[in-house]
């Protein structure tokens, strides 16, 4: 327990950083050979802690976090949780937009024996919170992977989702 919360519920916010040293902007293939800038500040995409000393600690990447309900809720944990509990077979867990909360977690799984109640007794076990679990799992025979091996989530992102 760090501050009375579990260390496995993250909070954290975008790091946005600028300076002499930060590039001017992007080249693009709509504008080949244009700088076009991308203002002031820039987004590093990462997700971030600073302590009171002022020291920064990087929790993850945006892309592997989803916003419910003001929280940034790591997917990593999402995944984790699913493998404590089939360790074998792959888990891929994706942020989806919910009119509710902002965001929801859906976990796709090549276990079809993996339940919601699992994940959360063993979520309880580890010490996370509640906040970590999908709303919804889904069974696939195969979770695509890219070429090098990694899991494709922008294929899993454009699969059909439950219904709420």
């Amino acid at each position: 327990m760090q501050n009375g919360k579990s260390r496995r519920h993250i909070e954290g916010g975008r790091l946005h950083i600028k300076g002499i040293n930060i590039m001017l902007g992007y080249l693009k293939s709509d504008q080949p050979g244009v700088i076009q800038p991308q203002g002031e500040w820039y987004d590093t995409g990462d997700i971030v802690d600073i302590d009171k000393d002022g020291f920064i600690r990087i929790l993850g990447r945006a892309k592997r976090f989803a916003k419910i309900a003001g929280e940034m809720v790591s997917l990593v944990i999402a995944e984790d949780l699913a493998s404590y509990v089939f360790p074998e077979p792959c888990h891929a867990a994706i942020a989806v937009p919910d009119e509710r909360k902002g965001e929801q977690i859906i976990l796709f799984t090549e276990s079809k024996d993996l339940t919601r109640d699992q994940m959360l007794q063993e979520a309880r076990k580890q010490g996370s919170a509640d906040i970590c679990l999908p709303k919804h799992i889904v069974f696939i025979e195969t979770v695509p992977r890219l070429g090098n091996g990694k899991i494709d989530y922008t294929s899993l992102s454009k699969m059909k989702m439950p219904k709420a």
